[in-house]
């Protein structure tokens, strides 16, 4: 934690202490009413990514709003939000330590919680614990439809594995999980169409397969915010996984959009002041690698074509400067984080900003959950 918070609430925007972590909360609402409009008028479950967040009260705004629960990435994660009172949690990862499965069967005494697997090793983990605990938890074949990450190859390895979760009570076998995220950043809309035509085609093999075998498939889940309308439209996933949508950085801006595809704001942005001027052409930013990932690109600096980070170090970020009467030291300025979900994960909290007042101060309170 740092010594002093970068904002009170009721403070102007001006006046918050830098670098810090921006939510303005107009376009965060408009965002997460578009997201809730258009599957509701598709009838797909939306299942809230909050490993783009970390932030307990967003994923409430977000259930509010219709999502059935959220997913996330890590066990531990996952317990901030079971103890915030989050009610329905999928980690969207495998496990195969003892003792994060005991502390996902833990969770299960809160709340209902699901896991994937790829492996009858991991499935043989959770049945232990099962056994042990008698609780039932949600679990989810993940095969590989296109990333080369995680997930079990489509066909008869796929189904076998879902018959080995049907025949272990108590677990549930809950469906498949197919999320195509190397997706999401396909620049061209008729790349992304591609990719997740193959995802659905490989999703509906293996559902196929299972429903010819006697197995029902209750869910398909996966998705993400590049991709999402393209899942909604296949015909075979029912439920979608969004996450980044809330905030949208400066990578998923430079995804080209069909006329269909739905406009996501930018709502999530870093305040940094001009610390030091030395040149020109030159200027310095008192936030640099410790306030924002760059494992996406440099940030951008927002309605600032004439501004340009260059590179960054642990403190610094150096911009240049095509026309030095536009900046001088002491400025304040506004950067797009290149990637949101690293970059949430370097602070505590965010700032939420209305009216150029600081409305609200949420924390970001799985941050650095890593188990």
């Amino acid at each position: 934690m740092t010594p002093w918070n970068s904002a009170n609430l009721g403070d102007s925007v001006s006046s918050i202490d830098t670098p810090a972590l921006i939510l303005d909360l107009d376009a965060f609402e408009r965002n997460i009413e578009l997201m809730a409009s258009a599957l509701k008028e598709k009838g797909i479950r939306l299942r809230a990514h909050a490993k783009s967040h970390k932030c307990p009260e967003i994923a409430k705004i977000q259930i509010a709003k219709g999502a059935v629960g959220i997913c996330c990435q890590k066990v531990s994660e996952a317990a901030v939000f079971v103890e915030a009172g989050i009610k329905d949690v999928l980690v969207t990862n495998q496990i195969i330590s003892p003792n994060k499965v005991k502390r996902l069967f833990e969770l299960a005494r809160s709340a209902r919680m699901g896991i994937l697997v790829d492996h009858p090793k991991q499935v043989a983990v959770l049945l232990a614990q099962a056994r042990v605990t008698g609780l039932e938890i949600d679990v989810y074949v993940e095969v590989n439809v296109g990333s080369n990450r995680c997930g079990v190859s489509p066909g008869k390895d796929a189904v076998a594995l879902a018959r080995l979760i049907a025949e272990s009570a108590p677990l549930r076998f809950a469906g498949l999980h197919c999320y195509q995220g190397s997706a999401q950043h396909l620049r061209l809309p008729a790349e992304r169409k591609t990719a997740i035509q193959e995802a659905s085609k490989l999703a509906k093999e293996v559902r196929d397969a299972l429903v010819a075998e006697g197995m029902a498939c209750p869910r398909v889940t996966g998705a993400g915010t590049g991709t999402f309308l393209n899942e909604c439209d296949s015909g075979i996933f029912d439920e979608v996984q969004a996450g980044s949508y809330i905030f949208m950085d400066r990578d998923y801006s430079e995804n080209q959009l069909e006329t269909n595809d739905l406009h996501f704001e930018h709502a999530l942005f870093i305040q940094a002041t001009v610390m030091s001027y030395p040149e020109p052409h030159r200027a310095v930013l008192d936030a640099g690698l410790k306030a924002f990932s760059v494992d996406s690109g440099m940030p951008a600096v927002w309605k600032r074509p004439d501004l340009k980070l260059t590179k960054a170090s642990d403190e610094h970020g150096v911009l240049e400067v095509s026309d030095p009467s536009r900046i001088a030291l002491g400025d304040r300025l506004t950067l797009i984080p290149g990637h949101c979900d690293p970059t949430v994960n370097l602070y505590d909290a965010l700032v939420c900003i209305r009216n150029n007042r600081v409305e609200a101060i949420w924390p970001i309170s799985a941050r650095g959950a890593l188990l």
